[in-house]
């Protein structure tokens, strides 16, 4: 059956997530209209295919027992000389992205996969550039700020073209199932109405 690299990550949500993807292409970045604007919880991984139930049903349980939190980006930062990217920073909500993840990457679950560095949320809107457009990303959303209320979060796979592409959200204190991306709109939750304790 094959192979397919999969994403978890929480979408960076409109008019923000545009603002940023824009951002990234004018500063050169050649995959900025491939990636959504996001916060990672799993990075590119590559699993067989026919694992994609298993994951499927572990994403939903993590989705149904977690609660919405507040998310807040404001400036930049950079991971260089590290790795080459400049990223606007999670000022607010870094915690739950935090344990977001850990829980998707259960040890038990069939996510679970070592990270090359530490978890360290972020939005990258510029990755492996010239250093000037790098300096030019770094400084031009200096000021940059948006806030909202993170209420689920989605499952991504990456085309042979290289585009990544929503296969189903996780509304957090939904049922077993999840949410086909072609079938969810903003209003499908509301987080007064879903939401549970973690």
């Amino acid at each position: 059956m094959g192979t397919v690299t999969l994403g978890v990550s929480i979408a960076v949500p409109e008019p923000y997530g545009s603002q940023l993807q824009e951002l990234r292409a004018g500063f050169g970045d050649a995959a900025a209209h491939g990636i959504p604007t996001h916060v990672t919880l799993v990075p590119p991984t590559e699993v067989d295919a026919d694992r994609l139930p298993q994951i499927r049903a572990h994403l939903a349980e993590v989705a149904a027992a977690f609660r919405a939190f507040g998310m807040r980006l404001a400036g930049t930062g950079t991971f260089r000389p590290l790795s080459p990217v400049v990223f606007v920073q999670v000022v607010e909500g870094a915690a739950g992205c935090t344990r977001l993840q850990g829980r998707v990457r259960d040890p038990e679950g069939p996510l679970s996969r070592e990270l090359a560095f530490p978890y360290h949320p972020h939005v990258t809107v510029a990755h492996g550039i010239s250093e000037e457009a790098m300096d030019l990303a770094f400084t031009t959303l200096a000021e940059y700020a948006a806030e909202w209320v993170c209420e689920g979060f989605a499952l991504y796979e990456q085309g042979s073209d290289g585009v990544w592409r929503k296969l189903r959200e996780y509304p957090f204190g939904t049922g077993p199932a999840g949410v086909p991306a072609q079938l969810s709109s903003p209003a499908d939750t509301s987080a007064e109405a879903t939401v549970r304790p973690s």
